[in-house]
């Protein structure tokens, strides 16, 4: 038995510090141990204590009659690590250490955590700073948490891990509330070791888990965190995260646009998408999404059936669902049939959607029936039922109704309870109808499900040949942390990695200018060529469809704008083809403490306005991304269908640009920490079997590792 499991399913349990006064923190573990029922061995360890809650007490852990699988301590900060050694001396698995005062604090705080982590060796350590962990599946509760004076919680099969203590308990609550059966809770708070991927890791093997929802502050380690989603999405077992810290009001911009579109929730996002974490947008979600998911249930399509007998509750669910996505469309003439001969009369509106019976909710043979016949219907993938007022009288009665019907389809089958009745709703999630008390709330429940049920694990690509470039990259001047490429060496880099770029001559004198357009047979885009500015059409460094004969003025004119505005003379200059007829996009990289991802979104000077971009995360190994990949992410885009033939226009070069994205993403794996900034703004995507260019280029190197 490994030490994680051991401290999820210890024999034996020392509570360092315990209290025989339940009032005080240090007087709770040892109550709710027997309060909920544990089997194994319990050491209290006081030195002033003879016995607290008719059980012997020791006056330090040298005196414990056997080596405990688990320790609790509840000492201070400055005491705490003391007891840690000891345990960790004595053979313990593991240590659960719930004083504050480690790296929350600052500097001093940081100094005790790496003691305490020392004072550990190889034995395993839960926290500081935790409220400890709860095992509903086996009645072993290792926590001060104040939830636990509830007296009974639903055992269930949903698994949480928290990098909040105080959230720990909030969960429990809410889910025992609404009925909700969870199996493990662990709350990691400062992760001195053992941390939330360690959890998702143990979680996907564990036979009472279905599904692990996860209260996120940061991921510190991301290639693990990654390791573990996957593990568990291989296992069937769906994984909710609900991060926090989603503003980007602390986010730096960055030299070139995809540092600001990027930002750090961004990153969160495509880590999440890419290894099918299903992201909850509210703490309510935490929650909603899980519950659903805990069904095994499979959402196969997006078209809802909405059973009601209250007119108005069934137009908020279908107007949330269609908000979302969600299609509700009419019975088909079987179905209609079906429900039309369960009821006489005309009180029923039985061709529309909501499908308004209006007696089933007090008939319960008639919403049998009228379940049946919608969870058979091939016009549905999922059934929500309206709970009305008349529940509240025999709510035994629907919640039977529903239930008798779950087993002939495996379709997910929701309830919203109009009505403010909690206990209705809870009586439907334990028989397991999946109640909720916001039209919206069910809406959010079908959209994970379907997220799940559509995402799939992609193929990594073989780790591609390097690509020599050595001659592309400068020497570091003495002092100097980095080092920006002017455009004309930026896209030598691109283009050495195959990515096309459009055709270019450097020039610095108007008479070369003019040469050069003439060469190019059109018009043309002058630019100025400097690395000291990223920005070039802010300062009017940029003129773009311009005639041979207009060039030499122009460079002359440019020269000066330049000048007056930034107080720089630009010497050298880029004659540049007229790339036109073609799409702009922006292809760029961006680093944080997360990884390496690459964006793709709508480019040019408003790509910062219009924010449509998307993201995806390379792992940490250097195979880049994937051709599947990459076109994934062009048809994520608002503006994919301007690339897909829109209105007449002509289809785009869909497959040169997934190339130039592989190619790009190639470069940026290769290069590593040495790339500290890299973009292409605009590519341009020209039309199918035309190609793409990369019209200018940022890049910024760091020093070599």
């Amino acid at each position: 038995m490994d030490a994680i499991n051991r401290l999820l399913n210890p024999r034996s349990v020392a509570v360092i510090g315990a209290s025989a006064d339940v009032k005080k923190t240090a007087g709770r573990p040892v109550a709710y141990l027997l309060k909920h029922g544990y089997a194994g061995d319990i050491y209290p360890v006081n030195p002033r204590a003879d016995s607290i809650a008719g059980l012997r007490c020791y006056p330090d852990i040298a005196s414990l009659p056997a080596v405990p699988d688990v320790g609790i301590v509840l000492l201070g900060a400055e005491r705490a690590h003391l007891a840690v050694r000891e345990l960790a001396e004595r053979g313990a698995a593991a240590a659960i250490v719930l004083a504050s005062g480690y790296t929350e604090t600052g500097a001093e705080g940081a100094r005790r955590q790496e003691e305490l982590r020392e004072a550990a060796g190889s034995m395993r350590l839960l926290g500081p700073n935790t409220i400890g962990l709860v095992n509903l599946t086996d009645s072993i509760v290792l926590s001060a948490s104040g939830a636990l004076e509830m007296d009974h919680f639903p055992v269930g099969s949903i698994g949480v891990v928290s990098q909040s203590g105080g959230i720990l308990g909030a969960l429990l609550s809410r889910a025992a509330a609404r009925g909700i059966g969870l199996s493990k809770l662990i709350s990691t708070s400062n992760e001195v070791d053992l941390e939330l991927a360690d959890f998702v890791d143990y979680l996907a093997d564990d036979e009472a888990t279905k599904v692990i929802a996860l209260y996120v502050e940061s991921v510190r380690n991301p290639e693990k965190f990654r390791a573990a989603a996957l593990k568990a999405a291989r296992a069937g077992k769906p994984v909710v995260a609900f991060k926090i810290g989603r503003s980007e009001a602390g986010a730096k911009a960055a030299v070139s646009h995809t540092g600001a579109l990027a930002g750090a929730d961004r990153m969160y996002d495509a880590l999440f998408k890419q290894v099918g974490v299903i992201r909850a947008q509210t703490f309510g979600d935490l929650l909603d999404i899980p519950v659903a998911l805990a069904t095994d249930r499979k959402l196969r399509g997006n078209r809802v059936a909405i059973l009601t007998s209250t007119g108005g509750a069934g137009t908020l669910v279908s107007d949330s669902l269609g908000v979302s996505g969600f299609d509700t469309p009419p019975p088909d003439a079987e179905t209609g049939a079906r429900l039309r001969a369960l009821q006489t009369g005309d009180h029923a509106a039985l061709d529309r959607n909501p499908i308004d019976v209006t007696l089933a909710g007090l008939q319960p043979d008639l919403l049998r029936g009228a379940i049946r016949a919608l969870l058979d219907s091939p016009s549905y993938d999922a059934l929500t039922i309206i709970v009305g007022s008349s529940s509240l009288a025999m709510p035994e009665l629907m919640a039977g109704a529903i239930q008798d019907c779950l087993p002939e389809s495996d379709k997910p089958v929701i309830a919203f309870v109009s009505p403010h009745a909690p206990a209705v709703g809870a009586l439907l999630t334990q028989r397991g109808v999946p109640a909720f008390a916001a039209a919206e709330s069910c809406t959010v429940a079908l959209a994970g499900m379907l997220q799940h049920a559509n995402w799939k694990a992609h193929s990594s690509p073989a780790v591609p040949a390097p690509v020599d470039v050595r001659d592309l990259l400068p020497a570091m001047a003495p002092g100097k942390e980095t080092v920006s490429l002017n455009e004309a060496e930026a896209k030598q880099l691109f283009a050495r990695f195959d990515v096309p770029c459009a055709g270019e001559t450097i020039v610095t004198t108007p008479e070369e200018a003019e040469r050069a357009a003439r060469a190019y047979g059109g018009r043309v885009v002058l630019k100025i060529l400097t690395g000291a500015i990223t920005h070039k059409s802010d300062v009017g460094g940029v003129a773009v469809n311009l005639a041979p004969e207009q060039v030499g003025a122009r460079l002359t004119a440019m020269q000066a704008e330049v000048k007056d505005k930034t107080g720089i003379l630009p010497e050298r200059f880029l004659v540049q083809e007229m790339v036109a007829g073609g799409t702009e996009l922006i292809l760029g990289m961006h680093r944080d403490p997360l990884g390496t991802a690459i964006l793709l979104g709508m480019g040019g000077i408003t790509a910062e306005l219009f924010k449509d971009t998307t993201m995806r995360l390379l792992p940490a190994d250097g195979r880049g991304l994937s051709a599947e990949e990459a076109l994934e992410m062009v048809r994520e885009l608002k503006t994919w269908p301007l690339l897909d033939g829109y209105r007449g226009r002509p289809k785009a070069d869909v497959q040169a640009l997934v190339a130039a994205i592989v190619a790009f993403a190639r470069m940026t794996a290769q290069l590593g920490d040495r790339l500290v900034e890299a973009e292409i703004n605009p590519v341009f995507v020209l039309p199918e079997g035309q190609g793409v260019r990369a019209a200018d280029g940022v890049v910024v190197l760091g020093a070599a590792a």
